[in-house]
């Protein structure tokens, strides 16, 4: 299925550590990147599994204290324009991740692969050459955290949904929360986009008629504070 879906894709490819992914991108124009959500997730089950008194000198502890360093950092800069971004991750986060790595070489030696702490750190360094590909560029991100909680609400709901038992059913809802989470992604408010399109669908003749109404297109756009004030206005 991944082969599939990134068939004629170029650029960045930014997932956890499953390696279907890695598989999919090989011979193809794809950069792999990593998510240091992922990591710091599991440094997290670490450090709960020690119980209420942690050491704070354990590893555990010091992976965690490194993320949390490149995260304020993130948080810092998360406004700011992508070339901004590139300038401080090169001068503030890229000398915490130099010091993590030599950390991690340490750590690597001295923790017991099978526990948790070491599941962590050996996740770590696996990952390593994509969780740390996001300072090359500032229109990159530390995780992929916007895309899992776009996907959440599909996850958590299609339980309890008709239909979705199916081949058929799934695509169906699948297209059209790529639809409508992508519209949100560009501004636009669910409703007023699909009443747009549901709209002027209907009257397109061309392909190129088809596609203006995409919701990254400029043509299509429109702030979501209008989109708000449409939808206020509907009985």
């Amino acid at each position: 299925m991944a082969v599939r879906l990134l068939d004629d894709y170029a650029g960045w490819l930014q997932s956890d550590g499953y390696e279907a992914y890695a598989s999919a991108a090989k011979n193809r124009p794809i950069k792999l990147l990593g998510c240091f959500a992922h990591a710091r997730r599991k440094f997290d089950e670490a450090i709960k599994a020690q119980g209420k008194i942690p050491r704070k000198a354990g590893h555990a502890a010091k992976g965690m204290t490194y993320i949390q360093k490149l995260y304020r950092i993130e948080q810092a800069i998360k406004a700011e324009k992508p070339a901004v971004r590139l300038v401080t991750r090169q001068q503030q986060a890229q000398p915490v991740l130099e010091a993590m790595r030599e950390w991690l070489d340490s750590a690597l030696r001295e923790v017991a692969p099978g526990s948790l702490t070491g599941k962590a750190v050996h996740y770590l360094n696996q990952q390593w050459n994509k969780l740390i590909r996001y300072v090359e560029n500032g229109r990159l991100s530390i995780d992929n955290n916007a895309c899992e909680n776009a996907i959440r609400p599909f996850v958590i709901g299609r339980k309890g949904w008709l239909f979705c038992d199916t081949v058929a059913g799934a695509k169906a809802s699948a297209n059209l929360y790529s639809l409508v989470e992508t519209a949100k992604a560009n501004g636009w408010e669910p409703y007023a986009y699909l009443r747009r399109v549901f709209t002027e669908l209907p009257k397109a003749q061309t392909l190129e008629d088809i596609e203006a109404l995409l919701p990254y297109q400029k043509a299509a756009q429109q702030p979501t504070s209008q989109a708000s004030s449409d939808v206020d206005g509907v009985d």
